[in-house]
């Protein structure tokens, strides 16, 4: 007798799961939930739809062999019902059924196996004008057509994003740079992208939108939307915005409700507690996707990652043990990337904020070197944060933007897949890096990164990063801190004119020769341009006794680079 599997959300996992259960059990009933009227599509390229960069809203759904996943699709190429604009609303676990409405109509469906596809919703920030024209979040590809039809119609010439995560950041990408539209995002949090990048990326990414002419306010908190009809101002516990278009991007929540009401367990984050076969609670009934919990493979704590990535991954497990097999889903380390203008923001595993939290011992060191080799003519920088356990010397997350948005991925992805093996320092100051001068330098950036957090440990260097600089600014200016450049005096010398009252040039080399010209007194701060310089001279100076200096990261492409105004 053939199973019969009813799969709620027809987004990401829910076709996923069909598709797999259809591939390994041909006779296998399979229905399709969703109470939208889009299904299967790409909801994370909704900003490229937005853009213009993805011209279709069609394409969004479409295949690799440009077949538009509709009902069509799955009824006659994968042999599954679907029923879109239907709502499921209970679950009788006991009987194995649920109540579905559709058109204002109720009736129940037997399952043998139950998946819970039901995805997130954006955050519910508690503010009065969310019903307003022109208000919308970014959930449903329907969200993004009626946003596309609003700007083409001429409707739009300032627009408010609320959230500076995923999401806010890519349609705050999307409205200014292909429509020119006058752009600001509101967080209530002090940078961009809380809880993924720790500050000094987050100011990298935020300083690189704003050269783009996006504007922002951190710390800010959005407290109603105002407008006759349709949103023409955001109003915050600061100011107020004038707008004709407001996208809410404040984070997700998990879609839990129906799971809760079934009496299935969920925990940290609300969302659906799933074992390693993707399994409930209730062995009958899985889930996956933007709804669930699952294991943070560097913390071991829950984690919560709504990526369609992830969401994919799980429904093939999930439509593998549907149908007898025993695959495993053991969690992740929430790799990520984010497209900012001509760059990307990404990283892996936990920033130094979230290592802290969840109380690691840990710390962080910070570089910047060229994608590939320096004597090779076409090459950018990238800009790289290791998080590591001092005493185990464990490798707890890597974030990194660049110009180059492969070459960056390609090393966030590099260390990402060792994150859960407990890699050490060691382990990526020796990665294996495909070296040829067009792609990557013959000691890369990966390996060099593995070597300065493995100096800092060593207590061999003593650094400071860009938000540090921050602080020694004043003390430098003022004289109670001396700054030394060790670069060439030709690099040194348009900042040696600009403050030729406190900025010293003395190359690295020069340095011994030079001793006399370092004050005794003084604490010394070391900036070269990329920090390979400025620790070497920070050994030269260790080894004649001045041991109070500091280096800083990344040297002055990663302070101009973070914005601090040289």
């Amino acid at each position: 007798m053939s199973k019969k599997i009813v799969i709620v959300g027809a987004v990401a996992l829910g076709p996923k799961v069909a598709c797999r259960v259809k591939r390994t059990d041909p006779t296998a009933e399979v229905i399709l939930i969703d109470r939208e009227k889009y299904i299967s599509y790409g909801g994370c390229g909704i900003p490229y739809y937005v853009s213009g960069d993805v011209s279709d809203s069609s394409d969004l759904m479409k295949t690799s062999f440009h077949m538009v996943r509709d009902d069509y699709f799955f009824t006659n190429c994968k042999d599954v019902k679907v029923m879109t604009g239907t709502e499921v609303v209970e679950i009788d676990r006991k009987s194995k059924k649920v109540k579905i409405v559709s058109k204002g109509k109720e009736d129940w469906l037997d399952y043998d196996k139950l998946v819970l596809g039901t995805g997130c919703r954006v955050r519910d920030i508690g503010i009065k004008g969310l019903d307003l024209k022109n208000v919308y979040g970014v959930g449903k590809l329907q969200d993004a057509i009626d946003i596309k039809s609003a700007i083409t119609a001429g409707e739009v010439s300032k627009a408010v994003v609320v959230g500076a995560g995923f999401i806010g950041l890519e349609m705050a990408e999307a409205l200014a740079d292909m429509w020119g539209i006058e752009t600001s995002v509101i967080e209530i949090a002090d940078q961009v992208m809380p809880g993924f990048v720790g500050k000094e990326m987050a100011k990298i990414a935020m300083t690189e939108m704003e050269e783009n002419e996006v504007k922002f306010y951190l710390g800010e908190k959005v407290t109603a939307l105002e407008g006759d009809g349709s949103v023409k101002k955001v109003v915050t516990d600061k100011r107020e915005i004038e707008t004709d278009l407001v996208i809410m991007a404040p984070g997700v929540v998990p879609n839990s409700e129906l799971a809760k009401k079934a009496g299935l367990a969920t925990g940290p984050f609300d969302a659906i507690l799933v074992n390693d076969r993707l399994e409930t609670s209730d062995p009958d009934i899985y889930s996956g996707g933007d709804c669930v919990a699952i294991k943070n493979l560097v913390s071991g704590q829950w984690g919560y990652f709504p990526l369609g990535s992830m969401a994919n991954r799980q429904g093939r497990v999930i439509g593998s043990n549907i149908t007898g097999s025993n695959s495993q889903f053991k969690g992740g380390v929430g790799s990520f990337v984010v497209k900012i203008f001509d760059g990307c923001l990404c990283g892996a595993g936990l920033n130094l904020d979230n290592a802290l939290k969840a109380g690691f011992d840990a710390v962080s060191v910070q570089i910047c070197q060229l994608d590939r080799a320096h004597f090779y003519p076409e090459k950018d920088l990238i800009y790289l944060e290791l998080v590591v356990e001092r005493g185990t010397r464990r490798v707890l997350g890597i974030q990194g933007y660049g110009a180059n948005g492969d070459a960056t991925v390609g090393r966030i992805n590099a260390v990402a897949v060792i994150l859960d093996k407990g890699a050490t320092i060691d382990d990526v100051s020796n990665l294996e890096i495909a070296y040829s001068p067009p792609f990557a330098s013959a000691m890369d950036i990966i390996n060099a990164l593995g070597n300065v957090a493995d100096n800092l440990l060593n207590e061999q260097f003593r650094p400071i990063g860009s938000k540090e600089f921050e602080k020694y600014w004043e003390k430098i200016k003022s004289g109670e801190v001396a700054l030394i450049d060790c670069r060439a005096e030709k690099d040194a010398r348009p900042y040696v004119e600009k403050y030729p009252a406190f900025w010293k040039s003395i190359p690295q080399d020069e340095l011994k020769k030079r001793i006399e010209e370092v004050p005794k007194d003084k604490e010394i701060v070391l900036v070269c341009n990329t920090g390979v310089r400025s620790y070497e001279a920070q050994i030269n100076l260790n080894e004649l006794g001045y041991e109070k200096n500091v280096s800083v990261q990344g040297g002055v492409a990663f302070l101009k680079k973070y914005g601090f105004d040289l």
